[in-house]
């Protein structure tokens, strides 16, 4: 896209209840159209940069510098051989890149690290141990994601436990299958672990004059081979009694290790017709605008 029209387009203003309204901010942070404009105007970073490299060191020795770009809207990670590398090659060229659309990178965000201390990316920690990498859910993932749940429970004091858990089970169950695909299990047992404890004086606390056994048995229930399982009891559609539980979400989170695509993939490119149903088949998928 032309960054002339982009510019008219930002500024064109929206048309709201059958009214024009002018344009007179950017787009809210967070917004749904942030990343499509992250996108336009990103585009070619990663074509461009392996294109000057191989333009000043040759592709062969270009291909040996383990340059790669890996990015999502206005987040990206570039690998590269060496410190030096990164910090004398690669950011003074994405610094003039980012310049000439008007951007700079983040002085707080960015950073040069070794991959054996470890970087933050979309919620994840990169980090080698002993030369093995491992893909955990990042520390700050987890607390604020813990921070999240724990104002919810503490803001429904009052509530039935039945829509607690109907407001719970959502979160959980998100948070927990955005994380199935890396090494998980440690941070899912943290995270039932803590979230036990807020729900317990949750509880407890509905009930002052009653006894730890007697909330015990209000609030928790067994459930298979689990006990101590947040539920209550509820009317099935056939009838008869059931219990509605909160979200497990160690054993009821199938981890299934992330494939990866290829980065030229089309799902609307007849020619990638065969490798999108190799993709649809392995993810359960069944048609090409799920991707």
């Amino acid at each position: 896209m032309d960054k002339e029209i982009l510019r008219k387009w930002l500024k064109a203003g929206l048309i709201y209840k059958g009214q024009l309204q002018a344009t007179e901010a950017g787009t809210p942070q967070g917004g749904i159209i942030s990343p499509t404009l992250a996108n336009v105007t990103l585009n070619g970073l990663e074509r461009e940069l392996l294109a000057h490299l191989s333009a000043k060191f040759g592709i062969a020795k270009a291909n040996k510098l383990k340059v790669n770009v890996v990015r999502y809207a206005d987040d990206f990670v570039i690998t590269g051989e060496s410190q030096e590398l990164l910090e004398q090659e690669v950011r003074p060229w994405v610094e003039t890149f980012l310049a000439v659309r008007g951007l700079q990178l983040s002085e707080e965000k960015t950073r040069i690290t070794h991959i054996d201390q470890g970087f933050d990316f979309l919620g994840w920690n990169f980090r080698k141990y002993s030369g093995t990498l491992l893909i955990k859910p990042s520390k700050k993932n987890v607390q604020t994601f813990y921070r999240k749940v724990a104002d919810t429970i503490s803001g429904h004091k009052t509530v039935k436990q039945a829509d607690l858990i109907r407001l719970l089970n959502p979160m959980l169950r998100g948070w927990a299958q955005y994380h199935s695909p890396v090494v998980a299990k440690e941070a899912y047992s943290r995270m039932e672990s803590l979230i036990f404890r807020r729900l317990w004086r949750w509880s407890k606390r509905r009930h002052l004059n009653k006894s730890a056994e007697w909330v015990k048995k209000k609030y928790f229930h067994s459930e298979g081979n689990r006990h101590w399982v947040f539920a209550v009891p509820v009317a099935r559609d056939d009838g008869g009694k059931g219990l509605l539980s909160l979200y497990q979400i160690s054993s009821g989170t199938e981890i299934k290790r992330h494939r990866k695509v290829k980065g030229a993939f089309n799902p609307f490119d007849p020619e990638w017709e065969q490798y999108g149903e190799q993709l649809r088949q392995a993810h359960g998928m069944s048609a090409p605008n799920e991707f």
